[in-house]
């Protein structure tokens, strides 16, 4: 095993990097189209000629290449190997393919409980207010695992969606225990739910999830193997890209065992864009990615930034980065010239470069570079011509990439989705009992009122006779006492009538006396 990797050659001689130092992380910055993933291509592929394993995220399909080889190199390749003696030596790297859309590559996901809720926050691009509507979220369904409760799993967006559903029911109860959710939040984590699904997001969560054990699986030939994220889709939803590396990165962290410092890294990380990682991000998302960069290389892991520019990077980030390779910056304006000093000021002097000069001079496929000796001490800054890689330049094609796919038997075993029972399905179901048993209290409420109309109906029914009969037998009694009033009234005119003629007829006598 080589003590170094050859990446180029200085006017001081052919530069390597120590693989004893390789785990003091690194940076690859310069401006696009400078050479920056030439670099890493050279990387990528000596780590894993050195049985180093290597995980890049490939923006552009150009590392797909590691898996394949020029018969006859490119013109440009075959004249910097002449230049500076470094000669090619064609062959193809182990390299597996994934993606977390399962379109380029093995499918890769993970759980929602896994990402947790700051990341889980950063994907959805959660306010303040939303993001504590999902720490309750988590921490509810925490509390239900614990108490042996399967509606806690979390596993996909179904889940959390569930649950953010069942929060919003029982907002009251919740916010008594946990705090306060309002309507509003949920909403709106609801509608970026629907969109982050609509994106295509939703294939990143489930399971089976991503073992950490693919990335560091020995080969029996004892090369490391390259693993391709292919990242074109998935970089532009940045937020998912970005908290799916500082995913990655904080899975490692907590599950590698400490192993101190070996002659070689277990694992070496690429991650290109770097600045997705750090836009917009919250100060304690920032704190966590410098925690595990300056921690994780105790358990043999390097991790290596590619940016544009150096101030892309946190300063509290950047002073754990021991390797530079600086490519071409363009200073044309004063956020450029800025960027110029601080990557001229971050390199350890040599009296015969200036730096703040030649990096705005450099050609394509030149860098400054410094890295740590064995002694973990920065080299002076060196003005490098890096070497051509020994793998084809450039992606390859799609059906090479599908037989590599086809040919990688532990690939194979995430093709197929596992959907079980977990609180969508639970909460599910016990939404519709609910439902179900308060549509029987309704018909049963609706069918006790009816009952008690119809004995109201059956009761008036019955007594409306009686009263129309009282009502007859009054107005008939009246009637029968008129016609005896007025049967007494004719008497009595009769009886006048008749008085009166009597008294004229017997009142003649009485003139006679």
């Amino acid at each position: 095993m080589a003590a170094s990797i050859e990446f180029g050659a200085s006017p001081e001689g052919v530069q390597g990097l120590a693989l004893k130092r390789a785990n003091r992380h690194g940076l690859i910055a310069g401006a696009t189209g400078t050479g920056k993933t030439v670099t890493l291509q050279v990387l990528a592929e000596a780590f894993a000629r050195e049985g180093v394993n290597v995980f890049a995220a490939d923006i552009k399909g150009d590392l797909s290449g590691c898996a394949s080889v020029d018969t006859t190199p490119p013109a440009w390749a075959a004249a910097r190997a002449a230049e500076i003696n470094i000669p090619i030596a064609p062959e193809a790297q182990p390299v597996v393919f994934w993606d977390v859309y399962g379109e380029l590559g093995h499918p890769v996901r993970t759980t929602v409980t896994e990402m947790g809720p700051v990341l889980m926050g950063r994907v959805l691009e959660a306010t303040d207010a939303q993001a504590g509507a999902l720490t309750i979220a988590f921490r509810l369904a925490d509390d239900w695992i614990k108490a042996g409760k399967n509606e806690g799993l979390l596993l996909d967006l179904n889940d959390l969606r569930a649950l953010l559903t069942y929060i919003s029911e029982n907002a009251d109860d919740i916010g008594k225990q946990y705090g306060l959710v309002t309507p509003q939040s949920i909403a709106a984590l609801q509608r970026k739910l629907l969109q982050l699904e609509m994106d295509g997001a939703d294939r990143f969560f489930g399971e089976p999830a991503f073992k950490l054990e693919e990335l560091t699986r020995v080969r029996p030939d004892g090369k490391g193997t390259i693993n391709v994220l292919a990242s074109e889709r998935l970089v532009q939803s940045p937020r998912l890209y970005s908290a799916f590396l500082l995913w990655l990165m904080s899975e490692l962290w907590e599950e590698l065992p400490e192993v101190g410092d070996l002659d070689k890294p277990k694992l070496v990380f690429f991650f290109d864009e770097a600045h997705l990682l750090f836009r917009d991000a919250p100060k304690e998302l920032v704190n966590k990615v410098e925690q595990v960069v300056r921690l994780i290389r105790s358990k043999g892991v390097g991790i290596y930034f590619v940016t544009q520019s150096p101030t892309d990077v946190p300063e509290l980030v950047l002073g754990q980065l021991g390797n530079r390779f600086q490519h071409a910056l363009r200073a044309y304006t004063p956020t450029d010239q800025k960027a110029v000093r601080a990557a001229a000021q971050s390199f350890r002097a040599n009296e015969n470069v200036d730096v703040a000069k030649e990096i705005q001079e450099l050609n394509v496929g030149e860098a400054l570079v410094s890295t740590l000796d064995e002694k973990g001490a920065p080299t002076p800054v060196a003005r490098t011509k890096i070497r051509a890689p020994n793998s084809h330049v450039g992606p390859i094609l799609l059906t090479e990439r599908q037989a590599l796919m086809r040919a990688n038997t532990a690939g194979r075993a995430y093709e197929k989705a596992v959907d079980r029972e977990s609180a969508h399905e639970i909460l599910g179901r016990r939404a519709a009992q609910a439902a179900e048993a308060t549509a029987r209290e309704e018909e049963r409420e609706a069918r006790e009122k009816e009952e008690a109309r119809a004995s109201r109906t059956r009761s008036s029914g019955s007594a409306a006779p009686r009263t129309r009969s009282t009502r007859n037998s009054s107005g008939g009694s009246r009637s029968t006492a008129i016609e005896r009033q007025g049967g007494r009234v004719a008497s009595g005119v009769m009886n006048t009538i008749v008085r009166e003629l009597m008294r004229g007829i017997l009142g003649t006598p009485r003139r006679r006396r």
